[in-house]
């Protein structure tokens, strides 16, 4: 079944999906006109490639990622450093189930693909299952590490016939996306899939 995505701040940049793939860019009228029958979902804001995290080892491996049910104890915020390596050598468990909620904010935050070699099973299979992409890290890391990065890295241009993978933020262009950041995310497609959607 073939999706036609429209952002109202981008409608230049609409993309029709088929399946996995993106099956055309272009001008949301043009492409409504050639395929009637595309189920449309609209957006606010900008559509956009979708984002690289080039932190992925220190937002998976290095930071704990806390489970709703520990709010109470360990509050819901990432947290990193001495008492994330705590947390881990006491329960080497924990990695996995905190690096595939780390995903999930990335994914809310319009991450379509990390960077940084990751060297645990768990954390690599995360990002696998989730069907992230693993880019090339840029030879200088900014940092310090975050959900959204400074500078936010924006993949190239989708193109049709590469893979159906974009992020939309409610934003009025791009450099707004770059004052308000990632967090500006409504909804992330990888695969096709819609991964993430705001509420």
């Amino acid at each position: 079944m073939l999706t036609l995505h429209v952002a109202e701040r981008s409608p230049e940049a609409a993309v029709l999906v088929d399946g996995a793939s993106v099956a055309a860019v272009g001008a949301y009228e043009e492409l409504a006109a050639a395929e009637p029958r595309a189920r449309v979902r609209r957006w606010p804001g900008i559509l956009t490639p979708g984002l690289l995290n080039p932190y992925g080892p220190e937002l998976l491996e290095a930071t704990y990622h806390p489970d709703p049910r520990e709010a109470d104890v360990l509050g819901t915020e990432p947290i990193g450093g001495a008492r994330a390596k705590e947390i881990f050598r006491g329960d080497p468990a924990r990695l996995g189930a905190s690096a595939r909620r780390g995903v999930q904010r990335m994914l809310a935050h319009g991450t379509v693909a990390v960077a940084g070699e990751l060297r645990s099973r768990a954390v690599a299979d995360a990002v696998r299952r989730a069907g992230l992409a693993v880019g090339q890290r840029p030879d200088r890391l900014p940092g310090p590490a975050a959900l959204s990065p400074t500078p936010l890295v924006l993949l190239p241009p989708l193109v049709p016939g590469g893979p159906a993978r974009f992020a939309v933020f409610d934003v009025e262009d791009r450099a707004d996306l770059v004052r308000r950041g990632a967090g500006t995310c409504v909804a992330t497609v990888i695969g096709g899939r819609l991964v993430y959607r705001g509420r």
